[in-house]
C-alpha cells in the first residue's frame, strides 16, 4: 500500500509541476498591462498619445484649497495632508494611461508579467530608479512599502493586502506576488500602490508620522516648504531619475507648483479673480456663465476652458448613514429622497444648466438601462430577488418634482412612506415610532458654500413634513474624525469612477467594510446581493460580462436609496491664467488630476 501511496504523491507533485511550468511558460514579461485585452502603445512608444512631447519647461503654477491641512504624509489614517501630494510627491510601479479606460505602463518598473490566471504578478525594476535623496528604489523597498501600508496605512490601502499570499524576492530588481484568489485586477492594484523609503522609517512608528517629516518618494516634485493650514511648495527635481523615460516625456513641466489654502470657497474665488492662484475648477454651472465676467477675464488675462470627460457619473450629494435608526429602514431613505426638491434647487443653484446623476454609474456605457433589467443583469440579480428592492429587476427612477417650490407631490408622497414605516405627526411634528421627534444631523465640511446653500433649501422642505434638521458644520480634522467613525446621520459623498470599476467597490460598500473605521463604506450597507455582483464584477473574464456585472451592481445601489444624488458634472470647466496651455487632444479621463497639472505647461 505504501509503495502505491507514494507513486501517486509523485504524479501529484510532477502534475504540479508541470502545470506550474506551463504557466510560467504563458508568461511573458511586458511593458505594460490592461485589464482586458493589450495595452493600446506598442513597447517601443516614444510619449503618451494626448500629451504634447515639447511642451516647455519652467514656471510656477499655484492652486488653491479650501480648509486647512495637519500632515503631509498620505499614506496614514491620521491627520489631514493636501490631496495632492499622493500624486505629486510619490510614484507606483506601473503608471496609468488616461486614453484607456484601465491600462498600466511601467513607471518605476520596467516590466511586468502574469500568468493567464493572474493568480500572480512579478515586476522587475528599473535599475535607474531613485528616490529623491539619490538612494536606488530596491525590491526591500517595494516589498516593505506593500506590507506596511497594507497593514499600518491608510484604509484605501488595506484590502488589497489581505489578498496577497506571499511575496518574494525573486531576482536582483525582481520581485513576485502570489494572490490568494485569482483577479484580474488585482496585479494592476499592486502596480499601483506608492513605493517609500523603507530606511527613512527604521525605528519609527510609520502609523504616528508627525507633520514635521514628509515620505521620501521618487516623483518628479519634492516639498521645499511649507506652512500648516496655508500652504504647500513643491519644486521639480532637478535631478528626477525618470525625465528621459517616454511616459515622462511631456509631463511634469512647471518648475514650481505652490498650494495655497483658503477659508472657503468664496475666499477661494476672490483670490483667483485677484489673479493669486493660476486656475480654478468651477463646479457650479451658473456660477461658470454669471461670475467669471471679471476685469483679468476681459482683457484676456484668465480664459475658461471646458474640457470633456468619458467617465460615469460616479455618485454625488447627501448620503445616509444606514448604522442609524431610522435610515436602516429603506421607506424612510425613500421619504427623504422624495422631499429633496432636486429640479428646484437645481434651478436655484445651477439655472438648470446640469443635469441630475440618475445612477451611480450614469452617462456611460455601465450605467443601469431604463427599465427592467435585461436578461443578463436578471439572471445575476435573480438568486437575491427575495432580499433586494423589487426595483432593481422591474426598472426605478428618481422622484421628479414639477418644479415650483412647493413640490406638494413628492411631499405627500414621502409622508404616505414614513406614514407605512410607523411615523405619525403630533401637532405638526414628525413623530417617530417610538414616539420621540424625528429629528437628525447633517455633517458638512467648513467652508463647502455650495453643500450648505443646498441643505439649507432641503431643511425647508423637510420642516414642512415636521422633520427637524441640525446642520454642522465642523473643520477639516473634525470632519475627517467623524467619518473614520462613522458620527454622522447624514453627510456629503463623492466618489468618483473610472471606466474600469474594480475592487475599490469593496471598500465603497462591501459588507466587510461596513464597519472598518476610516472604510469609504459612509453609507454601513452589508448586503450579500451588492458583495455578490462586486465579485461577479472582478471574476468577469471578458468586457460584456464585466458590464452586465456592473450594470447589476448599479441597480443595486440606485434602488437601494442610500444616497440623494444632486448634480453631475460632465465636463470640467477650468478658469486659468492665459500663460498656461494644455494639449489639443484630451484623453478619455480629461477631468483627472493627472491631466492638470501634469499635462499643462507655461509660455515661457
Amino acid at each position: 500500500m505504501r509503495p502505491v501511496i507514494f507513486f501517486v504523491r509523485l504524479m501529484v507533485c510532477s502534475l504540479l509541476l508541470i502545470l506550474g511550468a506551463i504557466a510560467s511558460a504563458q508568461a511573458e514579461p511586458a511593458h505594460g498591462i490592461a485589464m482586458y485585452g493589450a495595452p493600446a502603445l506598442p513597447p517601443d512608444f516614444v510619449a503618451l498619445p494626448y500629451v504634447n512631447p515639447d511642451a516647455p519647461k519652467g514656471g510656477r503654477v499655484v492652486t488653491g484649497n479650501t480648509g486647512g491641512f495637519d500632515s503631509v504624509n498620505p499614506f496614514v489614517q491620521k491627520g489631514t495632508p493636501p490631496w495632492q501630494l499622493r500624486y505629486l510627491t510619490h510614484e507606483s510601479l506601473l503608471y496609468r494611461s488616461q486614453d484607456e479606460p484601465f491600462t498600466l505602463y511601467g513607471l518605476l518598473a520596467e516590466s511586468v508579467e502574469v500568468p493567464e490566471d493572474r493568480s500572480w504578478v512579478e515586476f522587475t525594476l528599473r535599475p535607474e530608479a531613485r528616490f529623491s535623496d539619490g538612494s536606488p528604489v530596491t525590491v526591500e523597498d517595494v516589498i516593505w512599502s506593500l506590507e506596511t501600508l497594507g497593514t499600518q496605512g491608510n484604509a484605501r490601502y488595506l484590502t488589497f493586502w489581505t489578498q496577497v499570499d506571499a511575496i518574494e524576492q525573486t531576482g536582483p530588481r525582481s520581485l513576485r506576488i502570489n494572490f490568494r484568489d485569482p483577479d484580474r485586477e488585482l496585479p494592476l492594484i499592486a502596480g499601483l500602490r506608492p513605493i517609500l523609503k523603507k530606511a527613512q522609517w527604521q525605528g519609527k512608528t510609520f502609523a504616528e508620522a508627525t507633520l514635521e517629516e514628509a515620505p521620501i518618494g521618487t516623483a518628479p516634485y519634492v516639498i521645499e516648504s511649507f506652512e500648516a493650514s496655508r500652504n504647500v511648495v513643491l519644486k521639480r527635481n532637478p535631478d528626477y531619475w525618470g525625465k528621459d523615460l517616454p511616459i515622462r516625456r511631456g509631463t511634469n513641466n512647471f518648475d514650481e507648483i505652490r498650494i495655497e489654502f483658503y477659508g472657503d470657497t468664496n475666499v477661494l474665488f476672490e483670490a483667483f479673480k485677484a489673479g493669486e492662484i493660476s486656475y480654478l475648477r468651477e463646479f457650479n454651472a451658473e456660477k461658470w456663465a454669471r461670475d467669471y465676467d471679471f476685469p483679468a477675464m476681459q482683457d484676456g488675462r484668465v480664459l475658461q476652458s471646458e474640457i470633456a470627460d468619458g467617465t460615469p457619473s460616479g455618485i454625488t450629494g447627501f448620503v445616509f448613514n444606514t448604522r442609524r435608526p431610522p435610515f436602516d429602514d429603506i421607506r424612510v431613505r425613500d421619504a427623504l429622497i422624495h422631499a429633496f426638491n432636486f429640479e428646484f434647487i437645481n434651478e436655484t443653484m445651477t439655472g438648470s444648466r446640469q443635469p441630475r446623476i440618475t445612477s451611480y454609474f450614469s452617462g456611460s456605457d455601465l450605467g443601469m438601462q431604463p427599465g427592467p433589467a435585461d436578461p443578463a443583469v436578471a439572471a445575476l440579480l435573480e438568486p437575491f430577488k427575495d432580499e433586494i428592492p423589487e426595483e432593481a429587476l422591474t426598472g426605478y427612477a428618481l422622484p421628479v418634482a414639477d418644479g415650483s417650490a412647493r413640490n406638494r407631490g413628492n411631499l405627500r408622497k414621502a409622508m404616505a412612506l414614513l406614514k407605512d414605516a410607523g411615523f405619525t405627526i403630533e401637532r405638526g411634528r414628525m413623530m417617530r415610532p417610538d414616539g420621540t421627534p424625528f429629528t437628525f444631523e447633517i455633517l458638512l465640511r467648513q467652508g463647502s458654500t455650495e453643500q450648505i446653500s443646498i441643505i439649507d433649501l432641503y431643511r425647508d422642505a423637510l420642516s414642512r413634513l415636521g422633520i427637524g434638521v441640525k446642520v454642522s458644520t465642523v473643520d477639516d480634522a473634525q470632519y475627517e474624525l467623524r467619518q473614520v467613525d462613522f458620527d454622522f446621520d447624514m453627510t456629503h459623498i463623492r466618489r468618483a469612477f473610472s471606466l474600469s470599476p474594480g475592487n475599490e467597490q469593496r471598500l465603497y460598500w462591501g459588507s466587510e467594510a461596513a464597519d472598518l473605521p476610516g472604510s469609504r463604506n459612509l453609507m454601513g450597507v452589508k448586503s450579500p446581493a451588492i458583495d455578490g455582483m462586486i465579485d461577479a464584477m472582478l471574476a468577469a473574464s471578458d468586457e460584456t460580462a464585466f458590464r452586465d456585472a456592473v450594470r447589476a451592481l448599479d441597480r443595486l445601489l440606485t434602488t437601494g436609496r442610500y444616497v440623494i444624488p444632486i448634480q453631475r458634472f460632465d465636463k470640467s470647466m477650468i478658469a486659468h491664467d492665459a500663460a498656461l496651455h494644455h494639449p489639443e487632444r484630451i484623453p478619455i479621463y480629461g477631468d483627472s488630476v493627472y491631466f492638470l497639472p501634469e499635462v499643462w505647461w507655461m509660455d515661457k
